[in-house]
């Protein structure tokens, strides 16, 4: 079994990319409601890249938001993917894995 113990600035990167993709996904939905200004979806992407998907996947589940765009979630996905393997990558890499 593979354990890993991330170092503590690389949880906080992920904490707060993903409190930020959180609260991007709340200000989005509440714009679509009141009918204001949207959030691009690049930057909702740009922040599950960079790390913040699991905060992402909580405002879609929890806020009831994007979650029902196929075009939207196929690049979702892949950004968590993407994240996923290049810290795979970055953990293998620095002997941490």
């Amino acid at each position: 079994m593979l354990t890993v113990r991330l170092p503590a600035g690389v949880a906080a990167l992920y904490a707060g990319a993903s409190l930020a993709a959180f609260a991007a996904y709340a200000i989005d939905k509440s714009a679509a409601k009141a009918g204001r200004r949207r959030t691009p979806e690049s930057r909702l992407h740009l922040l599950a890249l960079i790390g913040g998907w699991p905060g992402a996947l909580a405002g879609q589940r929890l806020l009831r938001h994007k979650s029902a765009k196929p075009a939207f979630l196929r690049l979702f996905w892949l950004s968590a993917l993407a994240n996923c393997a290049a810290l795979g990558s970055w953990l293998w890499w620095t002997g941490l894995a």
